[in-house]
Parts: C-alpha cells; structure tokens; sequence
C-alpha cells in the first residue's frame, strides 16, 4: 500500500467533490482515505414550459455550484484543514447553444427533455444507420443525447441554430467558467452520441450528419485533467486563485468508483430522480441487441450499464399528486413524507396484491429507448388503497431495473451488486431491489458515490492515488441485504406481466403520447 494511504486522516490532502445533479449540487470534502470532512448542498429548479421538455438554467446552478463550493471550503478553513483542489461530476446528456462567448442562448436541456422523440423516431426508420451510431458511440439512438437535441434545434429553431457558435453541455461551462479553458472530458463527451469510441475523438462523419463540425465542439481531455482557477472565479468562491480544477467526469460512471464497485463483476446500482445499474470493462462494450450503453471512465477504463429515465420522480409524483403529503401537517407529525411513505408500503405484502406501476412517465432508456413510453398502473381492484399504489411504484422502478440486470448478465458473471444514491435511506426499497433482482444487495458505508469518485480523480490527478482500482478497499460493506424466496416468487411471475404489458401495448403507448402533445 502507498505510504500516503496510511496517513492520519488529520493530515491528510482533501479534495472537494463536487456533485452536480438534476435538480441539486452537493460539495463534498473528502481525504484520500474516503473521509467525509465537511459538506453543503444546494438546489434548483427543472423547468417544464412544455410536455415532454425539461429544461434548467445553466446561470442558476453555476451559481448553486459556487455557493456550495463557498460555504464548504469555509468549513474547512474552520477545521484548520487545507483544500488541495476541486474535481467535478455532473449529470450527463445535457446541451446548450452556446454564442460567440461561449455563453448559454437558451436554458440547458436536460438528459429528462424528450422533445426530439419525433427526430428519433425519423432516425430509427433506417436500422442499419441506427447500428452504426451505436456500434461507433456506444449511444443507442434516443432523445436524451445532444445528438438528437441538435437536430431537433436545427429543424425546429432554425434562426437560435443559426446563431449557435459553440455546442455547450453543463460540464464544459462549468469548468469553462471556472478556469477560463474550454474543453470537455472523455466521459462526458461519450455521452453525447457523437463520440468515436474507437478514435477517441469527435466523430466528423456523424457531426455532419447532425449539422454540425468539429469547430463547434470543445476539445476531448482525459477526466483527470486540471486547470488552475482563475482570479474571478476565486474572488467569488472565496478561494485562492490558481488552486486545481480538475474536470473529472459525469455522475454515473463516477459511482461505481465512489461505492468501490471496481472490480470485474462488481456492478453499481442507483435509484435518485433516475436509476441506473453499471459494470467497469477494460474495453468499450456493445449490446447485439442495442439495450445499452457503454461511456468512458478514464484512459482505460469504460462504464457498460444501462439508465432508467424514472427512479425517485416517480416516488415524488405520489408523495405530492396521490398522498398529497407536505406542509403543516407532516411538520406538526414531525415525520418525513418519504418515511410516512414506506410505513405504509411495509403493510401492503409483496406484489401489493396484483397492482404493478409501469413507471415510464418520461419515456423510457434502457432497456427500450423509447421516449413515447408512458405510466400506467395495471391491475386496480377495489382492494387497493394508497399504500399499494406506493409499494407498486416502488416495485415497478426495480422492474426496470431488473430488465437492464438482463442485459448485462450477457456481459459476464455478476459477483457483486453495490447501490447508492437516495432509495439507499429506505430499508424496504433496498429488501425490494434485491429480491426482484434476485440477488444479494451491498449497502456501502459511502453511499453518496458520484461526489466521492469525483474527489478520486483529484487524488489521481495529484498523484495520491496511482489508479481507481486503488480505492477498493476504501469503501465497506454496512448491510447486505438477501433476496427472500417467497418474495422472489412473487416477483418473477409480476415481472413476466410487467414485460408484456411494454411489447403488447406499443401502438398504443405511440396513439396516446400523440394524443397528449395536441393538448
């Protein structure tokens, strides 16, 4: 073991993480031995002016960004600790015009903004070009990637298209307004469906096809790049100019580092506003059958997994459209709505008595790539209260889950299966997770993955840490949850329902998300 990973913790380098996500950022302090020292966070709004857009303003969460970057490094500056530099995480699939300035013409779509559905649908009409992408990019074909979000401006708004100098997504801006560089790390730009896995770079041919050149992209660096902060950027975090920016990478190939699923078989499994299961290989890895994606880590490493679009949103809707929970009533109950939530769902048996949620609200990612996907409940009786519509949802996002497990069991055996991210606070979830997967689930010690593997390639950009697989033994399992056979019954025979009831119903799915955008 390094001699520097021994260290007391006290005198220890510290990095701040920080972690931008879809609708909040948290700065997270860590030393090299995965010590949380210090944390803030902060939020902002998703805006949807209309159906199927999901929109953010890059202003407001850079300066969320600055804010939580302000307050934590004064923690520190409290705890008598050092800040040796910041890295960064940010969610993925975002995309701005950007004008000569390189400042936003328009709010950030967000990876939920499916309004080019209709471009996706045009695109799949031709298979093989379809193949081709993807077997190039790693990007199955769908409305979440810049590639499409581009086409649609072209067509769609053509005089804001026109006046597009630069194609921004939030990590370019980011690090671009921080250190006054503009380029974009390997993990990001692989997530926009027009990076060549093979080439490592841009690919000319499928700018073209989007209407774009190579002129208006930032140019690709390694996730472990760094820049020094420059003197505004200082003034207003409150920070010594010239300290390291590293530009890291997005939030969910960051999590299998930050929850130390690093190893061969080890996959990573997180439910936030979305879900997500991923796997490390060595080499870019594509599906036959196109379900997922593969985007890069680090010089060497890649991130095969598969993303649901609906996770802890859906979970959301009921706590505020169903159970109308909020306000004055749960504070005077001095009791969490998310808490109250699972009590009731506990009561309710395995299956909630036949009620399955198909929760693609928003479309869906993996497995299908279909955006024109909607919710439904099916199976109401007179039975059914509340309680079950809550514990379908929750068993309805592990469904989908479980579909992407599916896929990536045809990449090599499974070993180990660690989770992350906010479903980790609910012990029913997690028991659900794990029988519907039928597998055992591994609760971390760490659980807020993206912001701990951000501050990782920090440590490895300072040469405190020689490789990710150095962080193995950092995090610790804190439960292990087994599946329960009865359950698993259960859930096999309710799954093999949930999957037909997506292949029987697609000319309907396609009839009423029509129906909904004449509204």
């Amino acid at each position: 073991m390094d001699a520097t990973m021994t260290m007391d913790s006290a005198n220890q380098e510290v990095w701040i993480g920080v972690d931008v996500g879809t609708t909040g950022v948290r700065a997270i302090a860590y030393t090299e031995d995965g010590t949380n020292v210090c944390s803030s966070e902060a939020f902002y709004p998703l805006l949807t002016p209309h159906p199927d857009w999901a929109e953010e303003s890059p202003l407001q969460i850079y300066e969320a960004i600055e804010d939580v970057i302000r307050r934590t490094s004064a923690q520190l500056r409290y705890k008598n600790k050092e800040l040796a530099g910041i890295a960064l995480s940010t969610v993925m699939h975002s995309f701005a015009g950007l004008d000569a300035q390189k400042e936003p013409l328009m709010d950030m779509q967000t990876w939920a903004d499916s309004r080019s559905a209709g471009i996706v649908r045009d695109i799949k009409k031709d298979p093989a070009l379809c193949r081709s992408f993807y077997e190039r990019t790693g990007c199955p074909i769908h409305a979440c990637y810049p590639l499409a979000k581009i086409i649609w401006l072209r067509k769609n708004q053509p005089e804001l298209f026109q006046q597009m100098q630069y194609v921004g997504s939030l990590k370019d801006y980011i690090f671009y307004h921080m250190t006054g560089e503009w380029v974009i790390d390997k993990s990001a730009a692989s997530t926009s469906g027009m990076y060549n896995e093979q080439t490592l770079d841009w690919d000319e041919e499928i700018l073209a096809y989007v209407g774009i050149t190579k002129d208006y992209m930032p140019p690709v660096v390694s996730t472990t790049y760094s820049q020094h902060l420059t003197h505004e950027a200082a003034q207003s975090m409150n920070l010594p100019e010239g300290l390291p920016v590293v530009i890291g990478a997005t939030d969910g190939v960051l999590v299998n580092v930050g929850i130390g699923a690093v190893q061969p078989g080890q996959l990573s499994g997180t439910i936030g506003t979305s879900g997500a299961l991923r796997m490390l290989t060595k080499q870019p890895k594509t599906d036959p059958k196109m379900r997922t994606w593969c985007y890069n880590l680090t010089d060497d490493m890649w991130v095969a997994g598969g993303a649901i679009n609906n996770g802890g949103m859906i979970l959301r809707w009921v706590r505020d459209k169903i159970c109308h929970y909020g306000g004055n009533t749960l504070e005077s109950l001095d009791i969490d709505p998310y808490d109250l939530m699972t009590m009731k769902a506990e009561h309710v048996d395995a299956g909630a008595d036949g009620l399955i949620c198909l929760p693609c609200f928003t479309g869906e990612r993996s497995p299908y790539w279909n955006s024109e996907l909607r919710g439904m409940f099916f199976g109401f009786s007179l039975n059914h209260s509340r309680s079950h519509m809550i514990r379908a949802v929750m068993e309805g996002i592990c469904y989908s889950l479980n579909s992407v497990m599916l896929a990536l069991k045809e990449f090599g055996e499974i070993k180990d299966i660690r989770v992350s991210g906010s479903f980790t606070k609910s012990k029913l979830w997690l028991q659900i997770l794990s029988d519907v997967l039928n597998a055992p689930i591994t609760l971390p010690d760490n659980s807020e993955g993206a912001a701990f593997g951000a501050a990782v390639l920090g440590f490895i950009s300072s040469g405190n840490i020689k490789s990710i697989a150095d962080t193995a033994h950092l995090v610790h399992p804190k439960r292990i949850y087994s599946p329960i056979p009865e359950n698993v019954a259960v859930y096999t025979q309710l799954y093999d329902i949930f999957e037909r009831l997506y292949h029987n119903l697609q000319q309907e799915f396609i009839d009423i998300t029509a129906y909904q955008k004449k509204i």
